[in-house]
């Protein structure tokens, strides 16, 4: 089966904050409501410290707050308040963080042969019965996907018409059938990893890829309602946006937890900014929310070169790097897939008119046929695309064994992953004759590449009593990167995070197993060395660190104040429509 049959997805980015401890006064509002000058009327989600009441309500209702979502997931509600109400608000005792309703916008053959998906066929699995929740665009009326679907949600007020056609490219690559290139008159069939798997489909992104935090909270919610009813245990986020604060105080990274607690595996997109400066940083520290949660499985993007052998694979050059910021987590945890991939196209989608480029030639895999646009398929790039790979892999892998719980898939998938890299690579965009220069560590790959074969046929099983939670880094005096102490880690000369986590010193499920020496550079393969790691000291520590003011999100770099404006939606629209080419 070609790898152009998973070209799938777009990354797209929203934002929320959530509380869990009591901040005073203006420290309970995220950094961008402390600004002096704000709009007279603001969209904010109230986190408080407890369920909200109706005396809550009636607080708000006189301060002039209008209610727009419920968002009891994670003791918030969505208002519309005025600005001048603010400072009032942050001094109610009962509330634990204000933040923006952000907004979302979109990113977007070999990749299937490339991670290995043909033999989910020598187990006899093809994701039947499981549940995956694909929050997006909606999924449109394509032959290939639209039997599949057994649920459908508008949380943004849309018709459920995929009318900018990210969520139907997703789907697509979970579980897309090839009906519309399959038979005598085709050469190439473009399908689905997980044909089998149920999807439901909750909408939250408009017909230009954007939307709302509520909305994708409202969904999550949604998601674990009905996971019961559907045997729900999978929820696709090719979605995400900047990082304004830790995943402790962030609501989206809140409602994924829960998530995550409740037996659903999430699987999120690392983000689009791995170009960002690209001489100084090299792209380190641009993990999206809520891809820098550390319960999460984050997906980094693959180039597949076009061929069906793996060992020249690399990175893709926009694909996010970690560590989080704030955090200091290390992600992404895998990478699959992501760049130019051809998927189903929705009926209703603006992205074939508006973005020619990413049409598939009929002749490039219909006998006798011209060189016109299909109007089945479509070419697009992203970690979104990487995500469904990953998700799909998911349903596979839970439909072999059930009892697995969210921590115990995330193991698999990391330990079983591909851990052979080139030391370095680098791309030239052709079109701008810049060079992104990329090194194969941790911040980079996380645990290895996606190899859908090996995780169905491991027998190993981490401990249900262990957190797969991705740790935490700091630097020590001497300048190395280790994995960070807390109350669940030990740590020491042997640098091992954890008593009550998986990536322990045993043998089956040891640091340097689940990373590997390709990957965790360094003497023992359990920590990372200044002088051989992320392009020396003054990248990810040091006077330049990743995460300093005028580095990361400084007003002049990536995070900066047309962080939820056009520079951002720019960004997102160019890989999902180039890509590396």
């Amino acid at each position: 089966m070609s790898k152009l049959m998973n070209r799938f997805a777009t990354v797209c980015f929203a934002i929320i904050f959530t509380a869990t401890v009591a901040l005073a006064g203006s420290e309970k509002l995220s950094p961008e409501l402390r600004s002096v000058s704000q709009p007279d009327n603001l969209d904010v989600i109230v986190q408080y410290r407890h369920a909200p009441t109706s005396v809550h309500h009636q607080k708000m209702a006189a301060r002039g707050g209008v209610l727009k979502h419920e968002l009891g997931l994670i003791n918030s509600r969505h208002y519309r308040v005025a600005s001048k109400t603010l400072a009032a608000l942050s001094d109610d005792p009962d509330v634990a963080y204000i933040s923006p309703n952000r907004a979302l916008s979109a990113n977007c053959d070999q990749a299937r042969v490339s991670i290995g998906a043909e033999l989910a066929d020598s187990f006899n699995v093809d994701g039947k019965g499981v549940g995956v929740v694909v929050i997006d665009s909606g999924i449109g009326d394509h032959d290939d996907v639209k039997k599949r679907v057994v649920y459908q949600e508008q949380f943004n007020g849309g018709t459920g018409d995929d009318t900018f056609g990210h969520g139907t490219h997703v789907a697509g690559i979970i579980v897309g059938s090839g009906k519309q290139s399959s038979g005598a008159g085709y050469f190439r069939t473009f399908e689905g990893v997980a044909q089998g798997a149920n999807l439901l489909d909750f909408q939250v992104l408009d017909q230009n890829g954007h939307g709302t935090d509520s909305s994708v909270i409202a969904a999550i919610q949604r998601a674990i309602e009905l996971k019961g009813k559907y045997n729900i245990r999978v929820i696709n986020l090719s979605l995400g946006r900047p990082v304004f604060e830790s995943y402790k105080t962030d609501p989206l990274c809140q409602a994924v937890e829960e998530a995550w607690k409740a037996g659903i595996v999430v699987v999120v997109a690392a983000g689009n900014f791995g170009r960002s400066n690209p001489t100084t940083t090299y792209g380190y520290g641009t993990i999206t929310a809520p891809g820098n949660d550390p319960y999460v499985i984050t997906v980094g993007a693959m180039r597949d070169m076009m061929t069906p052998y793996k060992g020249d694979d690399l990175i893709a050059s926009y694909s996010s790097k970690g560590p989080t910021l704030f955090d200091m987590v290390a992600k992404p945890d895998l990478v699959a897939p992501g760049n130019l991939i051809d998927s189903t196209l929705s009926p209703a989608s603006s992205l074939i008119s508006n973005f020619p480029s990413t049409g598939i030639a009929m002749n490039t895999y219909a006998f006798g046929s011209n060189s016109g646009n299909s109007t089945k398929y479509i070419q697009l790039s992203g970690t979104s695309m990487a995500t469904p790979f990953v998700s799909a892999t998911v349903a596979l892998i839970l439909q072999q064994h059930p009892d697995m719980t969210p921590d115990q898939v995330k193991a698999r998938l990391m330990k079983t992953a591909d851990k052979i890299f080139p030391k370095t690579s680098s791309y030239t965009d052709p079109a701008t004759g810049a060079t992104y220069k990329a090194q194969y560590d941790i911040f980079t790959v996380g645990a290895g590449y996606l190899n859908v074969g090996n995780a169905l046929f491991s027998s190993d099983l981490a401990p249900s009593s262990k957190s797969s939670m991705s740790p935490a880094l700091t630097v020590t005096s001497a300048g190395t990167l280790v994995f960070a102490a807390s109350s669940n880690v030990v740590w020491g000369s042997n640098v091992v995070w954890g008593s009550n986590v998986v990536w322990g010193s045993n043998v089956v499920w040891g640091s340097n197993v689940v990373w590997g020496s390709n990957v965790v550079w360094g003497s023992s393969n359990l920590f990372l060395n200044a002088a051989n790691v992320v392009w020396g000291s003054n990248v990810v520590w040091g006077s330049n660190v990743v995460w300093g003011s005028n580095v990361v999100w400084g007003s002049n770099v990536v995070w900066g104040s047309s962080v939820l404006g056009s520079k951002v939606a720019d960004s997102a629209t160019g890989v999902l429509t180039g890509g590396d080419k």
